[in-house]
């Protein structure tokens, strides 16, 4: 194909598009437009330059560009065509001068400032997350030390903790879990942590009341106290444990009831820790108890307790994704779960949790950084792009892209090597809670 065959073809597909699409002022703009912005990747926040418009505040970020006008494909759209031309600017806007358009702000400074913004406002969310993980490590450490010879104090600072967490939750509308930078603390204190705050939105996504969630919140977050009390070599469970290891790492039950007492923590919360090992078809330990006998917070303890173990067991290379935690308990362990609290936790963290490696419908290479509870199937995603420093990545909301879904889980290691060294699949999964971005309205739980 010669040069100039080629640029005709070029030339024909331009007046073809041209045709099927049209500039109208940016006055005009409403949700359902399709829109084509006509601007390089780095002069808007956008994840493609051509969309839908889903909500009013893409369409003020339109707006924030500095375009007096964009293209508009009715074809496309979800609405009637707007006037256009002449009707448009009698109707609604005098023309734009040569004076007004000369001394309009530079687009690509607009929408590289909006993006610094952006970037800004994503690291200062992460960093207070962090910044509170890290003082809630410092105080389980504190608790762990203080409960032996002031027990009355560990309880009341956890207690003031917990219930902070919990008055948090319950009062700032929807919430979302948030996967932090790996590295974050200790296991000893990151696994209570997790399966705290996990624990503590599963309670809220089940309409727990809120001395249920209490108790919830206590146990979640003292239920391997008791292992201070066994043997370092035995406090994590390791497949090849011998039948004497195996009952010496089951006494940590025992060790955390016994303690929880001292502290006097109160009876629901006991008897969660007491049952945070049990299981629904009796394959628990270290009563073996079944069904109904297990308290609520109990069956929700177990199964959050399995998920963390599955994400971040004690030898990382056992490690699974998870997504593929999710998929193996409801494969092969869901008998060991209560039903009603299986079903929940997975519609909870939707099929992808934080920290999960995926493939957009684009085809490009994501991590999933935060889920919303209410709206499991739309998480947010850190998308590779080559184009783009990792450093200066911008969080897409899939929620405010409708046109663009989650394809396939992936695992790391099938990453291309640029996708993994950009996306840095967590080794370790550290969760914490925020409040969850802003959304335009509630859909219903698949």
């Amino acid at each position: 194909m010669d040069d100039n065959f080629r640029g005709r073809c070029c030339s024909i597909e331009f007046h073809m598009n041209q045709a099927q699409s049209e500039l109208i002022d940016v006055s005009q703009l409403k949700v359902g437009m399709y829109v084509e912005l006509e601007l390089g990747w780095m002069a808007h926040p956008f994840p493609t330059s051509s969309f839908k418009i889903s909500s009013d505040k893409q369409i003020n970020i339109i707006r924030s560009l500095g375009r007096q006008q964009i293209r508009y494909v009715p074809g496309k759209s979800d609405l009637h065509a707007p006037a256009t031309g002449l009707a448009a600017r009698t109707n609604n806007t005098a023309p734009v001068t040569t004076e007004a358009l000369l001394t309009s702000p530079n687009p690509e400074q607009l929408a590289r400032k909006q993006r610094s913004e952006l970037l800004s406002a994503q690291q200062r969310d992460l960093m207070a997350c962090e910044r509170r993980f890290g003082q809630t490590v410092r105080q389980y450490k504190q608790a762990i030390e203080l409960m032996h010879n002031q027990p009355r104090v560990a309880m009341e600072q956890c207690r003031e903790l917990v219930n902070g967490f919990v008055g948090e939750m319950l009062a700032s509308g929807e919430s979302a879990i948030r996967l932090l930078s790996d590295g974050m603390g200790d296991k000893l204190a990151m696994h209570p942590i997790n399966i705290t705050v996990i624990a503590l939105l599963l309670g809220k996504y089940m309409k727990l009341p809120a001395s249920e969630m209490a108790d919830l919140g206590m146990s979640a977050f003292l239920h391997d106290i008791g292992k201070s009390k066994v043997p370092d070599r035995v406090r994590w469970l390791e497949d090849s444990f011998s039948i004497a290891e195996q009952k010496a790492y089951q006494e940590h039950v025992a060790q955390g009831v016994s303690l929880g007492q001292r502290m006097e923590l109160t009876p629901g919360a006991l008897q969660a820790i007491a049952q945070h090992h049990e299981m629904v078809d009796g394959s628990g330990f270290p009563a073996r108890i079944k069904g109904d006998a297990m308290s609520q917070p109990a069956k929700i303890l177990a199964l959050v307790n399995r998920y963390e173990d599955l994400c971040n067991p004690s030898r990382p290379a056992a490690a699974i994704t998870p997504h593929e935690a999710l998929a193996l308990i409801f494969a092969q362990l869901k008998a060991r779960f209560d039903p009603l609290v299986l079903g929940a936790f997975i519609r909870m963290m939707g099929v992808y949790p934080p920290g999960s490696v995926v493939q957009l419908g684009d085809e490009r290479y994501a991590m999933v950084v935060s889920v919303n509870s209410s709206r499991p199937l739309k998480p947010r995603v850190i998308v590779f792009d080559a184009k783009v420093s990792k450093h200066e990545a911008l969080i897409l909301d899939l929620e405010a892209c409708p046109e663009l879904g989650i394809r396939r889980s992936l695992k790391p290691a099938s990453l291309p090597r640029a996708a993994m060294d950009y996306l840095s699949p967590r080794q370790r999964i550290c969760y914490f809670f925020e409040r969850a971005v802003n959304t335009p309205q509630k859909e219903d739980a698949p």
